[in-house]
Formats: C-alpha cells, sequence, structure tokens
C-alpha cells in the first residue's frame, strides 16, 4: 500500500466535508428603549432575512442616562421581537442586563 496514496486520498475527503458544512455567524441588530414603529419594522426584516440564512442573531438594546431608570420599556420591546420571530426562529437566552444594555439571541428553527 502506497502511504502518500492514502494520505492524499484521506485530504481529500477531509477537503471534500468542509466544503459542504455551514457556518453559522451570529449577526447583531440593535435597538434603543424608544425605537419608533418603522425604525422597528426595518430592523425586525434584518432579523428575519439573517434568520432566515441561518445565522443567529443577538438582539442589543442599550440604555443611555436615565433610560436606566425605564427596563420594563426595554423588557417590553425584547418580548415584542420575540413574539415576531415566532415561526421563524427560537429564543436561545432570553433577554438579560449587562451593564447599560439588555441583550438576548436567537437562532434559526430548523425545518
Amino acid at each position: 500500500m502506497d502511504f502518500g496514496k492514502f494520505k492524499y486520498e484521506q485530504q481529500k475527503r477531509e477537503s471534500e466535508a468542509r466544503k459542504k458544512q455551514k457556518t453559522i455567524e451570529v449577526k447583531e441588530v440593535k435597538f434603543r428603549p424608544n425605537t419608533d414603529t418603522h425604525d422597528y419594522d426595518v430592523k425586525m426584516r434584518n432579523v428575519m432575512k439573517f434568520l432566515e440564512g441561518g445565522d443567529k442573531v443577538k438582539v442589543t438594546l442599550r440604555f443611555r442616562g436615565r433610560e436606566m431608570a425605564h427596563q420594563d420599556l426595554g423588557r417590553i420591546l425584547l418580548n415584542r421581537v420575540a413574539d415576531d420571530v415566532e415561526g421563524t426562529g427560537k429564543i436561545d437566552n432570553m433577554p438579560r442586563v449587562e451593564g447599560r444594555q439588555m441583550v438576548m439571541m436567537i437562532s434559526p428553527v430548523k425545518n
């Protein structure tokens, strides 16, 4: 048996396997607590596009200044995002506060 030929065949099999796999990227969409309806719709369109493309989405809600006192508004907004992606994605991490921002991870649903 030719060892060089064996190594070559093994290398070809590994490169074929790498071609077929899909790398999942994490895309980020940033919101603010008082994001208006049209801006919200545009950002949600991006979230849906990312999920349909097979990527995970990190939804970040950034608070500035006195907005930290109204974290309930941020939680309401992130719950609205979670409701809107119901069929397309599933929530990996529920919204949690990290410093001055609230973060939620959404991954695509396998069909």
